[in-house]
C-alpha cells in the first residue's frame, strides 16, 4: 500500500462510440430510473426495448426520457426477449426481487448478456438455476453491486491483501436505518410475494459483500439466523403515519431487522446485523480483526455505498501500539456510473463481470441460510450445489 493509492485516479478512458450497444429494460419501476440515467450519459449505448408486467408503463418510462422509436408493446420478458430484430445485446433486469431470476435465466439463454439488479435472488436454489444458466450461454451476468466500485471499498480490500492485519478471525459488519422501511413508492419492497426479503436482501447484501469481498469471498459453513418485523408490522409505525398508509402494516410481509453468527472456511467468525427500522441510530461500525491489526470502518447513517467517516487501521510499530487514520477518498464518478460503464466494457472487450455471480452466490447462500435458521430455530447448514 503506497501513497498512490490515495491519490484519485486521472486516468480517463476513451469510449469507442463506432459501434453501440443495444440495451433494453426489463421492470421500469424506480430502480429503472438509476440505470437509465446512467445508460444515456454512455456514447457507445442505444436503448432499444422496455418491458414491464403493468401495461403502458414502459412506455410512459421511455417518454419520460424523450426517447423515440424504442419499442415497448410487449406484455412480458419473454416477448421482448423473443423479439430478434431488436438484436439485443444486453439487458438491465430492475424487477421487483421475486423476479429477477426468470428473466435472467431468459435471456441468458436467448444469449443475450445480463445486468441483474440486487439482491441476486431471493433463495439459493433461485441463484444456482441462474447461475447453470450463464454457464451455458456463455455470456456476462453482473451482479448490481455498484458500492464495490467505491475507492473505500477497494481501499478495505488492499488493507486486508497488503497482511497489514495478519490472519482475519473475527469480523462484525452490519448497518440499517433508524426509521426506513422503503415505501414511498408503494408496498413492492415489503410484500412477501414481490419482495420475498426485506432489509436482509435490500442493504444486508452490501454489508455482507463490503467484507466477504475484501476477504477473498471464503465459502460460508453455518449459521444461526434471526429476522424480526416489529416496525413493518405496526400501523403506528411513524412513516406510515406520516404518509397516510396505516394499511401498509397489514401487507408486510418481509423482515424489517435480521442478523446472524456465520462461521467461514479459515476459522472466520461474521457477525451480522441489519435493519431498516430500529431504536438506535446505529447497530455498530463494521470490524475486521486480525493476528497483526484491526480495522474499523465507522457506519453510515443509511446505507449509502460507502464508508461513513476515515477508517481507523489499529496495529503495533516497534512494539508500541499505535493507530493510523485512513483518509477518505473521492471519487469523481458515481458509483452507479461505474457499475454501468464496466458491465458494457465486458462486454466489449470479452471480459469478465465486474461483479461475477461465482461470488455472490454465496452472499445469497449467507441470505438464504439466515432466512431458513430463523424460521426453524436453530443453527443450520450452508449446502451449496455444484453448478
Amino acid at each position: 500500500m503506497g501513497l498512490d493509492d490515495f491519490k484519485e485516479n486521472q486516468e480517463v478512458k476513451t469510449i469507442d462510440a463506432s459501434k453501440k450497444l443495444r440495451i433494453g429494460i426489463i421492470g421500469c419501476g424506480w430502480i429503472a430510473d438509476s440505470h437509465m440515467n446512467s445508460y444515456l450519459k454512455q456514447p457507445d449505448v442505444e436503448i432499444v426495448a422496455g418491458a414491464d408486467l403493468i401495461p403502458g408503463k414502459a412506455a410512459k418510462f421511455m417518454a419520460k426520457y424523450g426517447l423515440e422509436n424504442v419499442k415497448t408493446d410487449y406484455a412480458s420478458h419473454k416477448e421482448m426477449l423473443d423479439d430478434k430484430s431488436l438484436k439485443l445485446d444486453a439487458v438491465s433486469i430492475c424487477t421487483y426481487n421475486c423476479q429477477h431470476a426468470v428473466p435472467a435465466i431468459y435471456a441468458l439463454e436467448k444469449g443475450v448478456n445480463v445486468l441483474l439488479e440486487k439482491p441476486f435472488t431471493v433463495t439459493l436454489d433461485e441463484a444456482v438455476a441462474v447461475m447453470k444458466a450463464e454457464k451455458k450461454s456463455g455470456k456476462i451476468l453482473s451482479i448490481g453491486f455498484q458500492p464495490r466500485m467505491d475507492a473505500n471499498m477497494k481501499m478495505i480490500k488492499k488493507i486486508v491483501e497488503s497482511g497489514a492485519l495478519g490472519k482475519i478471525y473475527y469480523i462484525q459488519t452490519g448497518g440499517g436505518r433508524r426509521r426506513g422501511i422503503p415505501t414511498p413508492y408503494g408496498t413492492t419492497f415489503i410484500e412477501k410475494d414481490t419482495a420475498g426479503i426485506g432489509a436482509l436482501g435490500d442493504i444486508g447484501c452490501y454489508s455482507l459483500d463490503m467484507v466477504l469481498n475484501a476477504i477473498g469471498y471464503p465459502k460460508p459453513l453455518t449459521v444461526s439466523g434471526y429476522k424480526s418485523a416489529f416496525f413493518g408490522t405496526d400501523p403506528n409505525y411513524c412513516n406510515y403515519v406520516k404518509t397516510g398508509h396505516p394499511e401498509y402494516a397489514a401487507k408486510f410481509g418481509v423482515d424489517d431487522f435480521a442478523a446472524a453468527f456465520i462461521r467461514l472456511e479459515g476459522g472466520i467468525i461474521l457477525d451480522f446485523r441489519i435493519a431498516w427500522a430500529m431504536n438506535l441510530d446505529t447497530p455498530g461500525d463494521t470490524i475486521i480483526m486480525g493476528t497483526k491489526g484491526s480495522l474499523r470502518i465507522p457506519s453510515t447513517e443509511c446505507w449509502n455505498g460507502t464508508v461513513g467517516g476515515p477508517m481507523i487501521l489499529y496495529h503495533e510499530v516497534c512494539g508500541e501500539q499505535t493507530q493510523t487514520e485512513i483518509p477518505i477518498l473521492k471519487m469523481k464518478e458515481g458509483l452507479f456510473d461505474l457499475k454501468i460503464r464496466t458491465f458494457l466494457d465486458a462486454i466489449k472487450e470479452g471480459g469478465k463481470a465486474p461483479v461475477p455471480s461465482s461470488q455472490i452466490l454465496y452472499n445469497q447462500a449467507i441470505i438464504d441460510g439466515i432466512a431458513k435458521s430463523s424460521e426453524c430455530g436453530h443453527e443450520v447448514e450452508i449446502k451449496i450445489p455444484e453448478i
